[in-house]
């Protein structure tokens, strides 16, 4: 990535695209290694978080026509989110070359589209931009940046899925420290998740935590809904929403 395409596009991840690039052909095996210690596969836990998703959107009447899969990796979710949101129109964004080589090539359905540049994505028609895991390959610095271009694909009243490992979880960082590329990020916790969301000009509307019990302990997990407010699970989701009216049409009004 050269300097200038880095400025206009800052999502690459802290342990480095070319690592990124390395792990695309073996993808799920690398992820497997940490998640093979919880008892479950990828696609248990994508099904889980895009069902959640789905119904909290539900819950709240909104029609999803465009879905913005923001580090998409390989596409293991996209295609899921294609299954059960049922957009009209799903993108998947990386800046990882070889993992959207991947992801065009395993996921060919018609009306989605994969770009590793930002600068290919919709401004202001994206209904929901769902990010799974991501921002921990963020550097600090670049967040900010990566945060407005998801703020600037959205429509207005858009909404901003956003799961994150949960630190304060020990299973997680054990199962982070056995997973290659996940073993140098930088974590992020519920509250500093918030704030960041904050500041880049979303308007939190609520925070979920999932995934407490291992495979082995799967017949408490009807459980979790009775604590899934607290930051107790393996992942939490931070869901958001793009304000419908700039401040100054607010101040206008």
């Amino acid at each position: 990535m050269t300097p200038s395409t880095r400025a206009l596009d800052p999502t690459r991840r802290c342990v480095g695209e070319d690592e990124f690039d390395t792990h695309a052909s073996h993808y799920e095996e690398s992820l497997q290694q940490g998640l093979r210690l919880s008892g479950e596969g990828p696609e248990y836990f994508a099904q889980r978080r895009i069902l959640w998703t789905r119904k909290l959107l539900q819950q709240q009447g909104e029609v999803i026509r465009q879905v913005l899969d923001f580090g998409c990796g390989v596409g293991l979710a996209t295609s899921m989110l294609r299954n059960e949101i049922q957009p009209e129109f799903v993108w998947g964004y990386d800046p990882s070359l070889k993992t959207i080589e991947r992801a065009q090539r395993e996921n060919s359905y018609a009306m989605t589209k994969f770009c590793s540049s930002a600068n290919d994505l919709p401004i202001g028609d994206i209904d929901l931009v769902y990010c799974n895991g991501v921002f921990h390959h963020i550097e600090l610095s670049d967040r900010p940046t990566a945060l407005d271009i998801i703020y600037r694909s959205l429509r207005p009243g858009g909404w901003f899925a956003l799961w994150e490992n949960n630190p304060w979880n020990l299973g997680t960082r054990y199962i982070m420290s056995h997973v290659p590329f996940d073993r140098d990020a930088i974590v992020l916790s519920p509250p500093s998740a918030k704030r960041m969301l904050r500041s880049a000009g979303f308007q939190v509307i609520r925070t979920d935590a999932w995934f407490l019990f291992p495979h082995c302990m799967c017949w408490l997990r009807p459980l979790e809904r009775l604590v899934n407010r607290l930051p107790l699970g393996g992942q939490y989701l931070v869901l958001v929403q793009k304000p419908s009216t700039s401040l100054s049409e607010q101040f206008v009004s």
